[in-house]
């Protein structure tokens, strides 16, 4: 029988002596208490040179450990994670190697030293995680725009704004905001295009003020989007992985800003989302683009925000129609549902290859297809993001 955990020291004086009895066969014993002769004689000479009191287990912990990490190096690793307690050991190595510590510790280690100091949350902090990015190539290319969910204010709440370039993971606009209408996003939308520059395109939810569920495929929001030749595109309705980096930012704000946090006002709140965002840009390492913090990867648009829009002007071979009323249009003696967003609008048909078949656009976006062959109009104005069309990361 193996020594029992239950009575392990006393187990082992019994094997002891018997073992040191005279003429004791100490294979045979070893054999019959089913443990290894290394075992035993191990055991047994404790047991000579020191009697039972030498049978209690030592620790296992080296004499010396000339590869320890100094106190002055895991104070520095618990005063960075006290500063940001939602870091992880990659995130504060990241920080200390930019500081120019010299003999920075592994992530590993520095999660280790978390979990002694107990600063590590959760039953699986630290643990690694498999997962894929996907990317796009350029800043500017695409960004992304939500609303994180509204939360009290001591008095009235906030809907937080959020924009993100998809390329560089850079926050653009992190906005306080009262409400969720179509004014208050517009205005938060004006200055962020005046600082930055405009987008290539921007990717948003169904929800409002930029998506509707009720059928119609634009908004007053997006139609002035398009006019400053702005695409947007949406996700497939209930998939919010088409913005995993927009969900991923909204948890980190969560984590680092609002978690067991209140605030008086909007202002208050705005003067903490300013502060966090520039840590947030400047500072932070982030992991999905190699530990470096967003501002390293991105510049500005090189499409700046128009003083003036300019009324929409098309080609003389297209087919020009105002918008009336409801959003119809009418065209060849039919009645064309265009969307209401455009009612009052020049909007044009052109012709595509299809023998009956036309773009209905809105300057050069195309918004919808026309088969005047059975009637049909596809909208074409959800695209939803692929992985397949993006850049591996």
């Amino acid at each position: 029988m193996p020594f029992k955990e239950c009575s392990i020291v006393s187990e082992r004086e019994e094997f002891c002596r018997l073992a040191d009895a005279a003429g004791a066969n100490v294979r045979e014993l070893c054999r019959r208490w089913e443990i290894s002769p290394q075992t035993g004689y191990k055991w047994l000479g404790r047991f000579r040179s020191g009697g039972a009191l030498e049978l209690e287990d030592r620790s296992r912990r080296p004499l010396s450990s000339p590869v320890r990490t100094t106190a002055e190096m895991e104070a520095q690793v618990v005063d960075v994670r006290r500063d940001h307690p939602a870091w992880g050991g990659r995130k504060i190595r990241r920080v200390l190697q930019v500081r120019g510590l010299v003999e920075v510790p592994s992530a590993s280690t520095i999660t280790q030293i978390l979990r002694r100091h107990a600063l590590l949350d959760g039953p699986r902090a630290g643990e690694a995680r498999a997962f894929k990015r996907f990317e796009h190539a350029r800043p500017n290319d695409l960004w992304q725009m939500d609303f994180k969910g509204h939360f009290a204010l001591e008095a009235g709440r906030c809907h937080p704004l959020t924009i993100l370039d998809d390329h560089s993971r850079y926050s653009l606009e992190l906005g306080a905001c009262a409400d969720e209408r179509t004014a208050t996003v517009q205005a938060r939308l004006e200055a962020v295009f005046r600082r930055y520059g405009l987008p290539r395109r921007i990717l948003a939810d169904n929800g409002s003020p930029w998506g509707s569920s009720g059928g119609e495929q634009h908004t007053r929001l997006t139609v002035w989007l398009l006019d400053l030749d702005v695409p947007v595109t949406h996700g497939r309705f209930y998939h919010p992985q088409t913005q995993g980096k927009e969900e991923r930012f909204h948890r980190t704000l969560k984590a680092e800003v609002l978690a067991g946090r209140s605030f008086a006002d909007l202002a208050q709140a705005q003067a903490a989302f300013d502060a966090w965002r520039r840590i947030y840009n400047d500072v932070r390492p982030h992991e999905g683009i190699g530990l470096e913090p967003p501002s390293s990867r991105y510049a500005m648009s090189d499409r700046s925000m128009p003083d003036a829009i300019d009324p929409p002007g098309y080609e003389p071979q297209a087919k020009v129609r105002r918008v009336q009323r409801h959003g119809w249009i009418s065209f060849k003696g039919r009645k064309i549902s265009c969307s209401k967003a455009f009612v009052g609008r020049d909007v044009a048909l052109r012709a595509t290859n299809a023998d009956g078949v036309f773009d209905l656009c809105y300057r050069r976006h195309v918004l919808s297809k026309i088969d005047l062959r059975e009637n049909i109009v596809k909208s074409v104005h959800h695209v939803p993001e692929h992985p397949s069309t993006l850049s591996p990361v």
